[in-house]
């Protein structure tokens, strides 16, 4: 399947899977991959994606601390719109699992790109604020997984819409609270480390339309 395709970009952390769906329909040469753990956010875009005949977005679902060998290596792009829970908990911590795991997805040299936002409103997540120090921080830690942060910077209101995010919606990101982007790229052809002897492979909620349901 992935090799029909010119692209692979994967959106881990999905949601509703909307910002899959746009990006499958803009370029039907690139094969969009949204993950994520709750299959039922996804199910209406699954559905979707059948009925608009989308045979390039796919749908499987996964938590970002236990991806799918199979995803391993095949991305050109991954994006992180907006995760909440444990997802941004391990993104703007480097925890070493949700880490390793983004690593795991990209081909060498391909890009990540990462937008968040957590705001004082937001302690109830366990979380504190995070401001542009907090995110430089991560420079060393996601370097030692195999990713090279290329630049931060507060998100503009375009890169936010452009994004297609639900959830940014919800959030009111770029209006009523401040968001940041981060941009970053695998930075060598090894393989990152990986968590074998616990890893489990993710279970596939949708396939594209065309293929067996």
């Amino acid at each position: 399947m992935i090799g029909r395709h010119s692209a692979v970009r994967i959106d881990l952390g999905t949601g509703d899977g909307r910002t899959v769906l746009a990006a499958a329909a803009a370029d039907p040469r690139r094969l969009v991959i949204g993950v994520d753990a709750n299959a039922a956010g996804m199910f209406e875009a699954s559905r979707k994606a059948a009925r608009g005949k989308l045979a390039n977005a796919l749908f499987v679902v996964a938590a970002a601390e236990r991806l799918p060998t199979e995803l391993d290596g095949v991305a050109d792009a991954v994006t992180v719109y907006f995760p909440w829970g444990s997802l941004l908990r391990g993104v703007v911590t480097a925890d070493p699992v949700v880490v390793t795991g983004l690593a795991r997805l990209l081909k060498p040299g391909a890009a990540l790109s990462i937008l968040v936002s957590v705001i004082e409103h937001d302690r109830g997540s366990g979380l504190p604020p995070i401001d542009e120090n907090d995110l430089r921080g991560l420079a060393g830690p996601y370097a030692a997984h195999g990713l090279t942060i290329t630049e931060i910077a507060p998100a503009t209101a375009a890169e936010i819409a452009a994004t297609g995010s639900s959830w940014a919606k919800r959030l009111g990101a770029g209006s009523q609270r401040s968001a940041w982007r981060i941009a970053a790229h695998r930075s060598n052809a090894q393989r990152a480390p990986e968590l074998a002897a616990e890893h489990r492979t993710g279970t596939a909620c949708a396939e594209p339309a065309g293929d067996a349901r």
